[in-house]
């Protein structure tokens, strides 16, 4: 028999503690954010529709991008049990400076449109985590506003052929002098992607107010007074602005791009240099041949050639092929910590972060860019202490496995 008594006051008044309310919505949202899939949630809520789905997007049927995010769920991590991994460090060297951790913010463009404190949230944000922060060609934010904004931490540069070759020249020119210490040269951008997203939402650069976009931005006012309550939008490197997303690049970009373009960019730039944008091993091993700093494997976000190789499926083929000779570094589809352990377990010197960073800066600006950080560096050190590893150094194949659902027939 179980004995029962009438419970007293004070026992039940022992648990009840209510937790003292926040009166801060913005941080109280950005608290209840686990997982950057709930930052994303929050930014959708917060942003009208034709400029989430500019970040969220991809091209064409945005194969590639689904692709890339499900090869990063399709693995399967193998812990070492009995290895007491108590104090994890996530530190690393990277195209020879430090990181407090193994990713950096990837090059956005047009980020003031998500949130009105753009790049300088992103760059800010950066240097308090101690990673690198990369400014695109197509930001939104001066080069020298974003080193006012990170000027003690790393500042890196993405660089685009443009056109008129003299405006990309100079933009290389004027990183250096501001002291950006690697440059991403890009070259998966010859012609714009199909973004069908923005042509079905007739997204363009400036926003032009139509019955949708104003039926749209009712609920959500305080994005369309703090695009007009804060300066006019300023491009690194467009003079002129009026069209679509891919009219912009269209008019801006150079399908002539070659190997010429990047010995011209070499020899003008002093730091490291890396190459944006491999998608295949014959390319990573010419530019090694070449002697660049390092590779990133990427497809753009799948927002150029929608079917592209999924970068994670190619990192250890490319690893084996030149891991010893340069830095090769990852990114499209990461949204979790896993996914950048698990990329550093299969060689990936580094990685970098994009959408998972803008879902935090539309969420709650740059505090919600803090957020996404630190979710992910949570993630990070769980992961890694869960694998019984306590650098990033202990990382090794063994501890991945790649499930597989696309094989690829033999070919003839």
């Amino acid at each position: 028999m179980v004995t029962r008594q009438f419970p007293r006051p004070a026992d039940v008044f022992e648990l009840m503690r209510f937790r003292r309310p926040d009166l801060n919505a913005r941080r109280r949202r950005l608290d209840a954010a686990l997982t950057i899939g709930d930052l994303r949630a929050i930014a959708k809520r917060r942003t009208p529709a034709a400029a989430f789905d500019y970040t969220d997007g991809a091209a064409e049927g945005e194969i590639s991008l689904a692709r890339a995010r499900q090869a990063f769920e399709d693995i399967e991590f193998h812990p070492d049990v009995l290895r007491p991994a108590e104090n994890v460090d996530t530190s690393t060297e990277i195209l020879g400076g430090p990181s407090a951790l193994p990713f950096g913010i990837a090059p956005t463009g047009f980020t003031r449109l998500m949130q009105t404190e753009g790049e300088a949230a992103g760059a800010g944000a950066a240097g308090a985590a101690g990673i690198p922060f990369t400014l695109s060609t197509l930001g939104t934010t001066s080069i020298e506003g974003v080193k006012a904004a990170n000027p003690n931490g790393r500042n890196w540069f993405q660089l685009y052929v443009m056109r008129d070759r003299e405006v990309s020249y100079g933009l290389a020119r004027r990183a250096a002098e501001a002291g950006f210490d690697t440059l991403q040269f890009t070259v998966d951008t010859p012609i714009a992607g199909a973004r069908l997203r923005d042509k079905r939402n007739g997204f363009s650069i400036p926003p032009q107010l139509t019955l949708g976009t104003i039926v749209n931005a009712i609920p959500r006012p305080w994005w369309w007074f703090d695009f007009l309550t804060t300066p006019k939008l300023e491009f690194a490197s467009l003079s002129t602005t009026g069209g679509t997303v891919g009219e912009l690049l269209n008019a801006a970009m150079d399908p002539t791009i070659s190997y010429e373009d990047l010995d011209v960019i070499r020899g003008m730039w002093p730091g490291k240099i890396v190459i944006k944008g491999v998608q295949n091993v014959a390319d990573a091993k010419r530019l090694v041949d070449l002697g660049v700093d390092g590779i990133i494997l990427s497809n753009h976000g799948g927002r150029q050639l929608d079917r592209a190789p999924v970068p994670f499926h190619l990192l250890p083929h490319v690893v084996k092929e030149v891991g010893r000779d340069t830095t090769v570094m990852i990114d499209t589809g990461i949204m979790n910590g896993a996914d950048i352990v698990a990329s550093i377990a299969l060689g990936a010197k580094f990685t970098l972060i994009g959408r998972a960073y803008l879902y935090g800066l539309m969420a709650g600006g740059r505090a919600g860019v803090d957020r996404a950080i630190d979710i992910l560096r949570t993630e990070i050190v769980r992961t890694m202490a869960l694998l019984g590893v306590s650098s990033l150094a202990e990382l090794e194949p063994r501890h991945v496995t790649q499930l597989s659902r696309l094989q690829p027939l033999p070919r003839p």
